[in-house]
């Protein structure tokens, strides 16, 4: 099961990427926003936050201009690692090395079909398991 959330400068990529993992074949639990009218990203990236934190849904992502206000939000839920994103290489590397459960995007930044390559990645790219990465892990979860 997959969070998802964004405010209002995320909502369009956040429906896009919705259709795209329903094409998937994958669950998701829509935290929010609704529409486009001006909203706070907290309201709506912290519970994406603490559904995944609790182990309700295996991973999120979180969308709002920027990226940055969403990616903050979640990093501040104990046992969340959220990774903003820009390009494919850093969704690979943050699953590989630093098992990053969530993926902050952000919808003014990057372009729809990027943010599907992106979102793509992340969730299908597992952690390596090297023993390097996970002790470096286990340090930011002290």
């Amino acid at each position: 099961m997959i969070a998802i959330a964004s405010d209002h400068g995320g909502y369009e990529l956040k429906e896009l990427l919705k259709e795209h993992l329903e094409e998937k074949g994958l669950e998701y639990r829509d935290f929010g926003c609704n529409d486009t009218s001006s909203c706070d990203y907290p309201d709506y990236a912290k519970p994406a936050a603490k559904a995944v934190a609790d182990g309700t849904c295996d991973r999120g992502i979180v969308i709002c201009t920027t990226g940055i206000g969403v990616s903050i939000t979640a990093n501040k839920v104990p046992g969340i690692r959220c990774a903003l994103c820009s390009d494919e290489l850093t969704a690979k590397l943050t699953r590989m090395h630093n098992d990053a459960n969530m993926l902050a995007i952000g919808a003014g930044i990057t372009g729809p079909l990027l943010a599907v390559s992106i979102a793509d990645i992340f969730l299908d790219t597992p952690f390596s398991g090297i023993e390097r990465h996970a002790r470096r892990i286990a340090k930011i979860e002290e």
